[in-house]
């Protein structure tokens, strides 16, 4: 045979980062592992603590390192990531996913070198993550769920002593948090027994009538049923005032990030919906999101302005980490996930994921469900089709595509109502029967009217 084999050098891939680093997160200890060319021992271990981190960053210095890869591990890699930031490091986040070990052995060691393998020849993408004050508006936004979760348990609390003295208060109202609730629920704390005195707390715009009030506030009024309800209502209105102080600080950063912002201060349009909801912020979240972000993203059906205001903070105001709306839907986990082996396809399930965006949208979904919009009448249809389960996940993923071209290209949206989606359904039906008939050689004739 004619010809030379190649050196091993001129086979190898040249590495597309040659200063990368990795480490394997910890609860107690990060592994960390560089180049073997550039320290004699290098992998090692290093401790959680603070200065444990800085050793670790100090160490990455003097061999050189300019990137760092690390695997996503609950909270554990927080501190590392934001301590390596500061110290001037490119720092990246990787799915477990796409940097799943080889077969073989496991170890924290093996995994380090993989991971720093894989990251040296660029075989690693970054995961999102959003940077600056958008990040603590959605630090704060979470803290307002989370308390509103703990909230909601004490509603429960309320429920629950109040069937204990057989006050069925809320069979009567559809929300005993609402004003008639909450106000006959304060009387009975401060002392009040009599059921039409505390009827008379019920406010005109109560659905339910000022006699059947009186009657459900008849009950067994005993000691040990009062103090849990006392206490329960005084743990909701620790809640609530907890609430308002995130609102007083999500409303500050909203104003910060305005004034950093240069997206035109357009004209806001007509509310599409008075109806305000239970938990929605004290402020006028509508007009502060118009104001950042140039344009009204809440004329799309489906997205309330407390809803848009939790989308923006998760996705934020910029949406060019994803080249099109593809890749958005794609990194959202509302699109296919093709599996094809051989021609053939194997699977198209949408992946698993815990993206609180792709929930967001999936509520959006849901609610815009039983509207007569165009979007209600594609998620009806796909309902009847294929089920509601399937149908949730391609509304949710009509509304992501709206949402991106709102907020990357300036789309303004207009929804044609669900006559149109219906009109437009049937005529792609027809076309599609008559494109058939044509390939088996007849032709589709209209019914003829009986006389």
């Amino acid at each position: 045979m004619s010809g030379t084999k190649k050196s091993r050098n001129k086979r190898d891939i040249s590495p597309t980062h040659p200063d990368a680093a990795a480490i394997d997160i910890g609860a107690t200890m990060h592994v960390a592992a560089v180049r073997p060319d550039r320290f004699s021992e290098p992998v090692r271990s290093f401790g959680t603590f603070t200065g444990d981190l800085h050793r670790l960053a100090d160490w990455f210095k003097q061999c050189g390192v300019r990137t760092v890869a690390m695997e996503s591990t609950g909270v554990y890699w927080i501190p590392v990531f934001e301590i390596l930031d500061q110290r001037g490091f490119e720092v990246i986040l990787v799915n477990a996913r796409d940097a799943k070990h080889v077969p073989g052995r496991k170890t924290d060691i093996s995994d380090a070198q993989w991971l720093q393998r894989l990251h040296e020849y660029g075989l690693l993408r970054a995961s999102f993550r959003l940077k600056g004050e958008v990040a603590v508006m959605r630090a704060y936004l979470r803290q307002r769920e989370r308390l509103l979760d703990y909230a909601a348990s004490h509603i429960q609390h309320m429920q629950k002593a109040l069937t204990q003295m057989n006050l069925q208060l809320h069979h009567v109202l559809t929300d005993i948090t609402g004003a008639t609730g909450m106000a006959i629920i304060r009387a009975i704390v401060a002392g009040e027994r009599n059921p039409v005195a505390l009827a008379a707390h019920r406010d005109p715009r109560c659905r339910a009538s000022a006699e059947t009030i009186p009657q459900a506030l008849v009950g067994n009024d005993r000691e040990e049923h009062i103090f849990a309800l006392t206490q329960a209502l005084e743990l909701y209105d620790v809640y609530q005032a907890k609430v308002a102080l995130c609102d007083v600080r999500i409303e500050a950063v909203l104003k910060r990030l305005r004034k950093a912002s240069s997206a035109p201060a357009g004209k806001l349009p007509p509310v599409r919906t008075t109806r305000k909801q239970s938990n929605d912020p004290a402020f006028d979240v509508r007009a502060a999101l118009q104001a950042l972000l140039g344009r009204d993203v809440t004329q799309i059906h489906g997205l309330g302005p407390y809803l848009a205001l939790k989308l923006v903070a998760e996705c934020g105001t910029d949406l060019s980490a994803w080249p099109d709306a593809k890749h958005f839907t794609s990194w959202l986990c509302l699109s296919p996930s093709n599996k094809i082996s051989g021609g053939k396809v194997l699977s198209s399930r949408t992946r698993r994921s815990g993206s609180r965006a792709a929930a967001l949208l999936r509520l959006a979904a849901v609610a815009v469900g039983r509207t007569e919009t165009a979007l209600g009448a594609f998620y009806r249809r796909w309902s009847a089709r294929v089920g509601k389960a399937k149908a949730v996940t391609a509304t949710a993923r009509k509304i992501a595509v709206l949402f991106y071209n709102t907020l990357r290209h300036g789309m303004e949206y207009s929804d044609p109502g669900a006559s149109y989606y219906e009109e437009s359904y049937r005529r792609r039906a027809l076309n599609n029967l008559e494109r058939r008939a044509k390939s088996l050689g007849d032709t589709l004739q209209p019914a003829s009217t009986p006389a």
